[in-house]
Parts: C-alpha cells; structure tokens; sequence
C-alpha cells in the first residue's frame, strides 16, 4: 500500500472508503470526514501525561479515535472541548 492509499498511517483508502489500516475496518467515504465513525474517548489534558500536559486552562482535552472493530488508535486531537472534531478526509485528485 503506498502513501497515496492513506489518509494517514492508520487510516488507509480501499476503493474510496476510508478503513483502519490494521483490520480493514469500513470507516465511510474517505472525501468524508471519517472520525464520526470511529469510537471516541476524550479525558481532560491535564490527566493525559501528569503535570507536564497540565496547560493550565480548564476545558482542554485530548481526544482518541479508535477503530470500532479491533479497537486500534487510529487518531488523536487536543483541543477545547467545545471544538468540533477536526476533519481528515483525502482531498479529491481531479
């Protein structure tokens, strides 16, 4: 699979669907945001890693993305947690 098959390391494409690179997982139409698909987990920063991710602001979060099949992490986000969820998608080609 070559780097033009994937939306990232995890995230592959296999005939316009985006799936989890790890058990092929269907994850949606990869010119779609993908993470809708996925299993969410969000816990606050400052419990991440212990007083070095500790920002000091209320309401900063880190987000995981797991595949809902074989419960690989497929990505993660920091972010307030009333942000949207950032959108991966493959840009389209033509």
């Amino acid at each position: 699979m070559s780097d033009q098959d994937r939306i990232s390391a995890s995230v592959a494409v296999m005939e316009g669907q985006a799936v989890c690179a790890a058990c092929g997982q269907d994850l949606g139409l990869a010119t779609e945001p993908w993470k809708e698909h996925a299993q969410r987990r969000e816990i606050p920063l400052a419990q991440a890693g212990g007083p070095a991710f500790d920002t000091g602001h209320e309401g900063v979060v880190l987000r995981h993305f797991y595949c809902p099949s074989c419960a690989a992490l497929l990505d993660t986000e920091t972010a307030m947690a009333e942000d949207p969820t950032l959108n991966d998608i493959l840009a389209s080609r033509g």
